[in-house]
């Protein structure tokens, strides 16, 4: 049937439904070795584009002839001359992923994860190829995005589908692997954009404290910043509890693992404070709040329908963060940490205000996974 492009919307699908998919992807060795598209059953082939350039005949018995093939490459050119000589060589079910991994990087997949006791629901926003999570919370016609990334069309074209008004705009902290769109999100509707002070003390324009005992109400539902002013991973990292039903713990606490406290350069001095959140703080809540994080690591925290959580107090039980002893935990914390995220500085000044790279340099810093966890 000849060559034909795939959105990642539909690669996505593919994933989450655990299809099988092989993939040949032929970015360098370096890119692919540092993020690829992942999934139960997806299996690779990386051959750099420079070795397929006069055909695929070296490849030819390495390729399935009875299977869909997707070639992928940084912004899907490279792949659609690997595609045209995949053709020629007779293969016949041959997919482009259109956009490349850029456009991996930048979807969205939004997923219900409850509803609220007064009415509205919260949705998960799942940045599937980053492995950033993003929340949209919405009741009586007002929604509230928590830790938006920089495609926020995704949450404005959500709202205008549901009719609803983004009413506020929050960061759970300063975000050092991708590209807030909370100010972006307030200069296009208006909203308030709200940020923990602490972390906000060299950033460029206003912006609204957000702070233990002040809650943020959205239509008939309170957003507590309570107790639950959380730092470690930032020294501002604060927490949400929502309805007295989901705990939105930012890059504090993920499903698999915990957050790490080096990406200001303070590993040291925030280990005891990401400690003292974690195994105090947290521990005082009521173990039935589901958890929903700002990231997660792999694919295989991915539930049924693409959503990210866990009750909190099955994490306690499950999470290898939250079992350790004060001497395990700040080497966990402090040593044998993942590279930082790419151009994890820039991005921390671009979400300052301190620079203003154009956008084609913001896809560019975040190409890449999130790498916020003490391990991968």
């Amino acid at each position: 049937m000849g060559m034909k492009l795939i959105s990642a919307k539909e690669v996505t699908e593919k994933v989450l439904s655990n299809k099988a998919l092989f993939i040949l992807d032929v970015r360098n060795e370096d890119a692919f070795s540092d993020w690829k598209i992942e999934g139960e059953q997806v299996e690779h082939l990386n051959v750099p584009y420079f070795d397929l350039i006069d055909g695929v005949d070296e490849i030819v018995d390495q390729l399935p002839k009875d299977r869909d093939i997707l070639v992928v490459c940084a912004k899907q050119g490279s792949s659609e001359m690997v595609g045209e000589h995949l053709v020629d060589a007779g293969f016949e079910d041959v997919f482009v992923l259109e956009g490349g991994m850029k456009s991996w990087s930048e979807y969205l997949n939004p997923v219900k994860i409850g509803d609220l006791k007064d009415g509205g629901s919260i949705y998960q926003f799942v940045r599937i190829g980053k492995g950033c999570l993003s929340y949209f919370i919405e009741s009586n016609g007002e929604v509230i995005v928590v830790d938006s990334t920089r495609t926020v069309d995704a949450y404005t074209d959500f709202a205008k589908e549901r009719n609803v008004t983004i009413k506020h705009v929050l960061d759970t902290h300063l975000h050092a692997d991708h590209i807030s769109g909370g100010r972006l999100l307030q200069d296009r509707t208006g909203a308030t954009y709200y940020l923990p002070p602490k972390d906000a003390e060299e950033v460029q324009f206003d912006y609204e404290p957000l702070i233990e005992g002040k809650d943020i109400s959205v239509g008939n539902t309170k957003v507590k910043a309570e107790p639950l002013y959380t730092p470690g991973h930032t020294i501002g990292s604060t927490s949400l509890i929502v309805d007295d039903q989901y705990l939105l713990t930012g890059d504090i606490l993920f499903v698999e693992s915990i957050g790490r406290p080096d990406l200001a350069g303070k590993a040291g001095v925030w280990a005891d404070d990401l400690r003292n959140t974690l195994y105090d703080k947290y521990k005082e809540l009521s173990h039935d709040l589901i958890v929903l994080p700002a990231h997660f690591g792999s694919v295989s925290e991915l539930g049924d329908q693409g959503q990210v959580q866990a009750k909190l107090g099955d994490l306690y039980e499950e999470n290898a963060g939250l079992n350790m002893d004060e001497k395990e935990f700040r080497r966990a914390v402090s040593e044998n940490l993942p590279p930082q995220p790419n151009a994890y500085q820039e991005i921390r000044q671009t979400n300052m205000g301190k620079i203003n790279p154009n956008d084609e340099d913001q896809r560019e810093m975040e190409i890449g996974p999130n790498r916020c966890a003490i391990h991968g």
